[in-house]
């Protein structure tokens, strides 16, 4: 039966994602939502200035919709979760939501109002830290406990200062996914591979709620790349990316396996180190660069790869870590 609640979560998540394009993209054209693209990306994607952005309200609308119509179908499967695994899907759909909202905040600010840097950096982190903050909050007063699950090693207990980390590790990937947003049709493409190896640990853990949501949530990046792939018809801005992140983050946490962060957001983690890695070596070699730009994607991009070959070896890498972290539920747990 829980056949039937996922491909309901799919079909419902690709099919709003696909068709909202037909509408959105002609509704932000009109709106003058156009991305402006900064001096940070190499010099040939001034060709994508006035592209619509905020392309991400397609999918964050796809995929509420997929999970609220999916709890008639989940209750008739005969299926019951804990309260705790309730208050994990809610809480995590809405941290993922609160965070597309910053995102929708910084592109409106930088679009709309004419400020290119949108929110500050300042404004971004205490924000994100409010909402991620919140998110474990609403865990721990459902009965969320301070410890964590690691394959192959067992249960751990990292008392009070379970609640830091996890803050800190949630607005990192936050960013991180964010970073990845850079090029046609790359952190859809990354995002999907992630997104489907998540659903399916939590499907092998028997966490039908969250599976459902990783499901829609990777038939919604299919959707959308309909419209985000190369020559892209539309961006979807930091309200898509942060969302995407969120959703990560709000999955990792969900099925108590943080740590499979590692191997599924890979591609994401090597995107925040080389910016990381590019600032750190180029004030310590006085004007030097590690890279020939950052973020790494970019990188190839200069090295001359095109656009289509780089989504296609990020994804590739994303695959591998969603297969490791599905092998390490198989086997470590």
């Amino acid at each position: 039966m829980n056949s039937i609640l996922f491909l309901t979560a799919a079909v419902i998540a690709f099919a709003i994602t696909a068709i909202l394009g037909k509408w959105m993209i002609p509704f932000l054209h009109k709106l003058k939502f156009g991305q402006t693209i900064r001096e940070v990306g190499p010099s040939w994607h001034k060709n994508k200035q006035g592209t619509p952005t905020m392309g991400g309200l397609m999918f964050i609308i796809a995929i509420v919709a997929a999970v609220f119509a999916c709890i008639p179908v989940f209750h008739s499967t005969g299926v019951s979760e804990t309260f705790l695994m309730q208050v994990k899907l809610f809480a995590g759909l809405g941290m993922a939501v609160a965070f597309g909202a910053i995102g929708f905040m910084d592109d409106y600010i930088s679009i709309v109002k004419k400020r290119n840097l949108g929110l500050t950096e300042k404004q971004k982190l205490v924000l994100q830290f409010a909402v991620a903050a919140a998110y474990l909050v609403s865990v721990g007063m459902a009965g969320g406990g301070t410890t964590t699950l690691i394959p192959f090693v067992g249960r751990i207990d990292l008392g009070y200062f379970y609640y830091i980390l996890a803050a800190v590790v949630i607005v990192g990937l936050v960013n991180a996914v964010n970073f990845t947003d850079g090029i046609d049709g790359l952190n859809s493409t990354v995002s999907f591979f992630a997104f489907l190896g998540l659903a399916l640990c939590a499907g092998v853990l028997s966490m039908t709620g969250l599976s459902a949501m990783g499901i829609a949530s990777a038939a919604a990046c299919i959707g959308f790349l309909i419209w985000n792939f190369h020559p892209a018809k539309v961006f979807m801005g930091d309200t898509g990316s942060l969302f995407l992140g969120g959703m990560v983050g709000a999955l990792a946490f969900g099925i108590d396996l943080p740590i499979l962060l590692l191997p599924v957001g890979l591609v994401y983690w090597c995107e925040i180190l080389s910016v990381v890695l590019q600032v750190a070596y180029f004030k310590a070699t006085h004007g030097k660069r590690l890279f020939k730009m950052s973020p790494i994607h970019h990188h190839f991009e200069m090295c001359g790869w095109s656009e289509v070959k780089i989504c296609v070896v990020f994804g590739l890498v994303s695959l591998v870590g969603g297969a490791l972290a599905l092998l390490a539920v198989c086997f470590g747990i």
